[in-house]
């Protein structure tokens, strides 16, 4: 049972509504981690903002759940871990490349959501030479910063709130 109680749109305030209707909206449901922001509508809307945004960056749908499977992996969020794979699922990953993700095994680009994630952000001068001799450009290291950052606040409230999993099961 989650430590913090899910709020459906109408148990919101007024303010975080349009956001959670936009959610439930787009996804087809409303997943208990936005029925848990939304007892702060300003992180909500701080959030919900922040993933417009990184919507817009130069990385592939796969980079971007790849990067979310590998922080997720480090994080121990159960929560996102399930969601995750469904969406990279639906990206186009097969079971065995969102297995490598999650490991930060799969390509470069996991390879440094799994150091930034670890070393909190202190990657070395040898971590970003091998980034970079992967071919990923300094614009790129930064996306997946800034991804690393979106989905670290997210796997940390689902910890801290053991946000009830209502995605499809997998073995963590």
């Amino acid at each position: 049972m989650s430590r913090i109680p899910t709020l459906n749109i109408e148990q919101a305030v007024e303010s975080a509504r349009p956001l959670l209707e936009g959610v439930q909206k787009k996804i087809g449901f409303l997943p208990n981690v936005f029925k848990t922001l939304a007892h702060a509508p300003a992180v909500l809307s701080a959030y919900m903002q922040h993933s417009a945004a990184l919507g817009k960056t130069s990385l592939t749908a796969v980079e971007k759940e790849t990067i979310a499977l590998a922080t997720s992996q480090i994080n121990g969020c159960d929560y996102c871990l399930a969601a995750h794979t469904l969406f990279a699922s639906k990206s186009g990953m097969s079971a065995s490349e969102i297995e490598s993700a999650r490991y930060g095994r799969l390509d470069a680009i996991a390879a440094l959501a799994k150091k930034i994630t670890e070393s909190r952000g202190r990657l070395t001068d040898d971590d970003i030479a091998s980034a970079r001799a992967a071919g990923i450009n300094d614009a790129k290291i930064i996306e997946v910063t800034a991804h690393v950052a979106a989905m670290t606040l997210t796997n940390y409230l689902n910890n801290v709130a053991q946000t009830e999993v209502d995605f499809p099961a997998i073995d963590v």
